[in-house]
């Protein structure tokens, strides 16, 4: 049974209305052999991320669905996902506990209030309780992780003028721990929210923490060069 650790990102920070924002692309580009990398862009929205050839693509069709069981929508935002695993599977976008890494991206606009209540702070809590603050609320209403650690806590400061965060953590769930890294950016009067998520358990992420490495730092938003 899937257990999911994930809650929407419109309860996270308080009315993030997400609006359409584009069509995905994704390209393998490859020189003389099989192709390393798949190329994935919201080339309306210019979000740019690559991940290796071999992971699977989640469809649209069964990520919309999987999104809407969990309780959330996909209505409106640009969504891809990758799958790791030999059996790929939309349901690993909630899961916890996973051998091998799923990727997550998300794009969209930001309503006037979504905007005005952006912060790093908020960023930081966008998926999962990270903050103090966003920690003790979510433990009082009976969220499930325990045993919070924080590996990376990184502000990130882009090309005109795009802000962000990365953050790379752990939680444990019924006695395994997973690692999660996320990169959450936005435009620089903060319109446009993007994000980029892998998870999976603490063992999986060290083992493919090179692979992830190349994932996160592809992250880009706006021009490529």
């Amino acid at each position: 049974m899937t257990n999911r650790a994930f809650r929407s990102t419109r309860g996270l920070t308080g009315g993030l209305s997400l609006l359409l924002s584009g069509a995905l692309a994704t390209v393998a580009l490859s020189g003389c052999g099989a192709p390393s990398y798949t190329y994935v862009a919201d080339s309306s929205a210019g979000a740019y991320y690559k991940v290796p050839a071999q992971w699977h693509e989640i469809s649209q069709q069964d990520l919309n669905a999987a999104i809407k069981a969990a309780g959330g929508s996909s209505a409106g935002i640009w969504t891809t996902a990758f799958d790791a695993n030999t059996t790929p599977s939309a349901d690993h976008n909630g899961s916890i506990s996973l051998a091998q890494p799923y990727v997550y991206a998300q794009v969209g606009k930001l309503s006037s209030t979504g905007s005005a209540q952006l912060s790093y702070d908020a960023m930081r809590d966008l998926w999962l309780p990270v903050t103090s603050t966003a920690r003790q609320t979510d433990a009082s209403q009976g969220f499930p992780g325990t045993n919070f650690t924080q590996i990376r806590d990184q502000t990130i400061t882009a090309k005109q003028g795009v802000h962000g965060v990365r953050e790379t953590f752990q939680y444990t769930f019924g006695g395994t721990t997973d690692t999660f890294d996320e990169v959450v950016l936005t435009n620089a009067d903060q319109t446009t929210l993007y994000t980029l998520e892998v998870h999976c358990t603490d063992s999986c992420y060290s083992q493919n923490q090179s692979n992830i490495d190349t994932i996160m730092s592809s992250f880009t938003v706006g021009s490529p060069t």
